[in-house]
């Protein structure tokens, strides 16, 4: 019996398993399964007339594109100066688009101390009727090449992240990450928050760019690559990651031409941010993404993202148009005296991560991450196991020592998803349902079915016209 048959014996008897046939496979391992009423979903129709080689032949091109990326930072500047389609006016936030009456309270608190932030409101009041007025476009980071966590929001003068992409060309970015408590992502918008930002605009932003110019830039994706050999998942666990990539930087830091108290500052802010990294990591995923974006035909999952309204997904094959459903408040680890009646629906791009086959997809990897997301490290196992029935490949730059480093799971085919039922498993951060509380927990959630069976009803529309 082969190492990973041993390993589903006992670990996947907590997987709710759809397909008889799935079932039927890990019975023949003496692997213990918990049966449920499973039918056929209503799109079985649909899903039939997407298993062909015109679709599978689309899925080889994303699925090169994926496994071929090869992700740098090279530099952070403004984003007004490199993101694309960014004005004076735009605040791009995650997830899906959404209007100001839909959004959530941590993405107005969000929006609203980003407007502050860049002096075009004084106050929240202020904040809302620039907003009313149409002063203000929104629009989701995703369609400007950005990705952002939680709230996300994201505007002008902000320093982003460069990350570039040196297989296909294409570049993505994200924000400086502020570290935990209450930070503009959890919707916080106090003067302390602002005076951060500010921070990071004048002084961080620009030695980090500095920085990076003079050493050449940082390989993401061997970094990943060592962070997860070393007990990451890279989305809520982030500590090796973002010490190998202060690691990489501390001297050129330490070098510049900066007060000593300054270059004191930096790197003992982000020495004391364990999750540093996850906005550089949310970056890399997003270029690997994007590279596999526009394939026609293609059943390829390119992004998952959360607004704390609705969870949308996007498809390869469908353009830019999303799929959406209503966002899961998260059942997870709670810090006290929080509840689940306290927490805002999931949000944020940082499902990204999962989308390229890390996070909870990794979660093989790092067994720790069950003291802050919950369950055991055998679910731990279980989920990265799980993960391979609705993926099309395994990553070999990101490979699982307790699974005989074999890659993660990577590449999801919403074939895959509707056929057997599986969902993806996404680590999460929660936030209050009120801006300005910030982080109350940590979670495991899953990707709600009707993204992924609308999306599939759509590519089948589409492949009947061809």
């Amino acid at each position: 019996m082969s190492s990973e048959a041993e390993l589903l014996r006992g670990l996947l008897g907590a997987v709710v398993v759809g397909p008889e046939l799935f079932a039927s496979a890990l019975g023949a391992q003496g692997v213990p399964v918990r049966r449920v009423d499973w039918q056929p979903p209503s799109a079985a129709s649909d899903l039939g007339s997407l298993w062909c080689e015109a679709v599978d032949a689309a899925n080889r091109v994303t699925l090169d594109r994926i496994l071929g990326a090869h992700q740098v930072l090279i530099d952070v500047r403004p984003a007004i100066e490199v993101v694309p389609g960014m004005t004076r006016e735009t605040v791009l936030h995650a997830g899906p688009p959404i209007a100001w009456e839909r959004m959530s309270g941590p993405m107005r608190g969000g929006i609203v101390g980003a407007l502050i932030y860049e002096g075009l409101a004084a106050s929240w009041q202020d904040a809302e009727r620039l907003v009313t007025s149409g002063a203000v476009r929104f629009d989701p980071c995703h369609h400007h090449g950005t990705v952002g966590p939680m709230a996300g929001a994201t505007t002008a003068s902000m320093p982003v992240l460069v990350v570039e992409n040196r297989t296909a060309g294409n570049r993505a970015y994200s924000t400086i990450n502020e570290g935990l408590g209450k930070v503009l992502r959890y919707g916080a918008n106090s003067p302390d928050v602002i005076e951060r930002l500010r921070w990071f605009r004048d002084v961080v932003g620009p030695a980090l760019g500095e920085a990076l110019r003079r050493t050449g830039g940082v390989d993401l994706r061997a970094l990943i690559g060592q962070a997860v050999q070393m007990g990451d998942e890279c989305h809520n666990r982030n500590r090796a990651a973002s010490a190998l990539v202060i690691k990489a930087l501390a001297p050129a830091l330490a070098g510049q031409d900066l007060p000593a108290a300054e270059r004191h500052r930096i790197l003992a802010f982000a020495g004391g941010n364990e999750h540093f990294f996850l906005n550089l990591g949310m970056a890399a995923c997003k270029a690997a993404c994007d590279a596999a974006h526009g394939v026609p035909r293609s059943s390829l999952v390119t992004a998952m993202a959360r607004n704390g309204t609705d969870f949308g997904i996007r498809v390869s094959g469908l353009g830019e148009r999303w799929f959406t459903a209503p966002a899961p408040v998260v059942n997870g680890l709670y810090f006290p005296p929080y509840t689940i009646k306290d927490a805002a629906p999931d949000l944020g791009d940082s499902a990204i991560t999962e989308t390229a086959g890390v996070g909870g997809f990794a979660m093989a990897a790092a067994p720790a991450i069950v003291k802050f997301v919950g369950g055991t490290p055998q679910d731990a196992l279980a989920n990265t196991l799980a993960m391979t029935h609705i993926t099309l490949a395994r990553n070999g730059a990101f490979t699982l020592p307790p699974l005989d480093f074999a890659g993660t799971p990577a590449c999801i085919d919403a074939r895959r998803v509707l056929d057997t039922g599986i969902l993806p498993v996404i680590n999460t951060g929660i936030a209050h349902k009120e801006p300005g509380v910030g982080q109350i927990g940590a979670g495991v959630t899953r990707a709600p079915l009707a993204c992924f069976t609308g999306a599939v009803m759509e590519l089948a529309t589409w492949q009947k016209t061809a």
